[in-house]
This record gives C-alpha cells, structure tokens and sequence, in this order.
C-alpha cells in the first residue's frame, strides 16, 4: 500500500489552527517586509482584515545595505458580543539587506528594534441581559524583535486578463521578546509575565501596476514560556497593498 505524504502546508495550516484556539492578550502584527534592492528606495504598506486588524508599514533603504523600518497597528474586534479585543502597538528597527544570486531575483534582509503597545482583553459570556463580562485584562507592554526576511520573485511573469504580472513569494521570521510592563485584571494590579515568540509569517505579492502590489499575508507565534495571560494564541491573516518608491 502507497503511503500518505503529509504535505508542508496541511502541517502548517494544522498548527495555525492548534494555536488560533487558545485565548491570549497579545496579537502579532504585519511587519515590514520591504525587500530592498538598492538605496534610496521608500517603501509603504498597509494591510487588514475582517476581524479589524488594521497595520502599517514604512521603510527606507539609507544606503546601498542599510535600513530603517517602522511599523504600526492597530487591532479592534467585537464589542457587541463575546468576543472584545484591542490593541495598538508601534515599533522601529534598523537592519541590513541584501540581493542574492546573479540575477537578483533573491532579497535577503536582517533587522532589529524595539516596540511599545497596550492590549484590552474582555472575557464575555452570553446571558438573558446580553453579555456579561467574565474576565477583564489589560497590558502595557514592550517588545525587542529580532526578524529575518527572504523573498523570491518569480523567473516568468503570470498571464492575467491577456497582461503579465510579477509575482513573488516571502518568508519573514521574526524572534520576540514581549514583556510586561504593567498588568491588570478585573482593574487589580497582578504579577506581570514575560514571553520568547517565534512568529513565522508568509506572504505572496503579485504587481498591480509598477511599484503597487496587492499582499496576501498569513502566519502564526509559538511562545516559548508557559503564562496564563502573555501566550500564543493569535493568528494573522491580511490582505493588503505595498508600494516601492524608485
């Protein structure tokens, strides 16, 4: 009998499923992914999703390897119902990068920074009166980020509606450092946590025009301590647009 071969994505969309069921107080945001090739590049992007997470990106190539990113975002979900969720965040790094091969269809890029947000989290529970709150939560956090970027662009152009459009494929990996620097819960101060994450993101891009690109991201956090609060425990999934400034 031929054996089964587990393919790569269900493994992953497995795991993205596992760790979407958990309840955690952080959620990861889109970072940067500007795929530099050469200074003096500007790079802007923004990407969100039905579930009202809304992120920014901003990048400038300073040198022939050298870079600076910032990032933005913002999370809001429910309200109304028993799902209530908030966030912002902002963080900054600088990096290097680089193109590879001889025809210069590989970007690899390398950066770290530092960021600060806050996160709202309410448990709720249906009742004859509506929603009844369970659980309040609340953080003010920073986070130190170590992230590895790689993209490929696709050798031959796709056909789409009789005109070919590039299309590339990227992989970011980022390795954070997400402590408290405050926690309340039912607004009483509690002993705040600390956690490592391994956040993989992936994401394709296919030209809309020169320089704008439409954006698919998705990706997931392994944490690496066990908390009550500070865990994995969200996933993301985006739709969005980039723009490169030449």
């Amino acid at each position: 009998m031929r054996m089964i071969n587990i393919k790569p994505f269900y493994i992953l969309l497995f795991s993205v499923v596992v760790f979407s069921s958990c309840s955690s107080i952080y959620m990861p945001n889109v970072p940067a992914t500007p795929m530099f090739k050469e200074a003096g590049e500007v790079y802007v992007g923004g990407h969100f999703n039905a579930k009202g997470n809304v992120s920014g990106n901003v990048g400038i190539a300073v040198t022939e390897n050298i870079a600076v990113i910032a990032n933005g975002s913002t999370v809001n979900t429910g309200g109304s119902s028993n799902e209530y969720f908030r966030q912002w965040l902002a963080e900054g790094g600088v990096g290097y990068f680089t193109t590879i091969g001889k025809d210069k269809r590989q970007v690899f890029e390398m950066y770290a920074g530092y960021g600060i947000g806050n996160s709202k989290d309410h448990q709720q529970r249906a009742s004859v009166y509506g929603y009844e709150l369970v659980e309040a939560r609340e953080m003010n956090f920073d986070k130190i980020f170590l992230q590895v970027n790689y993209s490929s662009t696709r050798k031959k152009k796709i056909n789409i509606f009789g005109d070919k459009k590039e299309l590339n494929y990227g992989t970011a990996i980022r390795l954070s450092r997400i402590g408290m620097k405050d926690l309340w819960v039912n607004n009483e101060v509690a002993p705040k946590e600390e956690n490592f994450f391994i956040e993989p993101l992936f994401f394709t891009r296919m030209q809309l025009v020169n320089g704008l690109q439409v954006q698919y991201t998705n990706g997931f956090n392994i944490g690496l301590n066990k908390n009550e609060y500070l865990k994995a425990g969200n996933s993301v999934f985006t739709l969005g647009l980039v723009y490169t400034f030449r």
